[in-house]
């Protein structure tokens, strides 16, 4: 694995799987999707600045030679009707992954999903539904693998926030019984540190299922 993409490079998962990419010696060069440039400079970083997400024509000769995508692209439910969410949510997502589909078909496809998320589409949980009609689109294409990530809490991690408020909040206040939760809940609670090095360790060798949780991520971090 040389080249690898990340979309929502700015959001709170997805900075911690650029740190942890970056950080990777085998990982050659780290393309990052995003709206707006992102301030940071590296050695391996690649910015692409792509005002619509919904079209890569322009870009597509950017895209090419990727081992994985990292797809940790996300919006809040709340406020929105099922129609916008959808819109972000699952069209937006499977539009990239149908680019990258055509460009690379030996990707590796890693989808950042949610606890609670229904593969049955049937919850009545207007979220839920979406998330679970993306995983089973994305599960349906022909990649060499397509992983499902659906983590719980995440404890931000080296400087680390989230860019939702409301998130923000619930972090601050949850942030002193973080690390005694997690040495006794492994279950529960995730970071965006291990978020990040469980996306290279499976994409480098695999896993024996498709939709991952939480305990499977601290099974990988286990792993060699």
């Amino acid at each position: 694995m040389k080249s690898i993409i990340i979309f929502g490079a700015s959001g709170m998962i997805g900075q911690g799987v650029l740190r942890e990419s970056l950080l990777d010696s085998q990982i050659e060069k780290v393309i990052i999707v995003v709206r707006n440039p992102l301030g940071q400079s590296h050695p391996k970083l690649h910015e692409i600045v792509q005002k619509d997400l919904f079209d890569y024509k322009n870009i597509e000769d950017q895209l090419v030679h990727i081992d994985a995508c990292y797809f940790c692209l996300g919006t809040p439910s709340a406020g929105k009707t099922e129609a916008e969410y959808a819109r972000i949510t699952k069209e937006l997502t499977l539009i990239a992954a149908q680019t990258l589909l055509r460009l690379n078909p030996q990707l590796t496809f890693i989808y950042v999903s949610g606890e609670g998320a229904d593969s049955s589409e049937t919850s009545p949980m207007m979220w839920a539904r979406v998330r679970g009609q993306t995983e089973n689109e994305l599960l349906k294409m022909p990649f060499k693998q397509v992983f499902i990530f659906r983590p719980g809490i995440i404890q931000p991690l080296d400087g680390i926030q989230s860019r939702t408020r409301l998130y923000r909040l619930g972090y601050s206040m949850l942030k002193p019984l973080l690390p005694i939760l997690r040495y006794f809940l492994p279950g529960f609670i995730s970071s965006t540190q291990l978020l990040g090095q469980a996306m290279l360790k499976i994409t480098r060798n695999g896993y024996n299922k498709s939709i991952l949780k939480t305990k499977d991520f601290y099974l990988l971090s286990l792993s060699e």
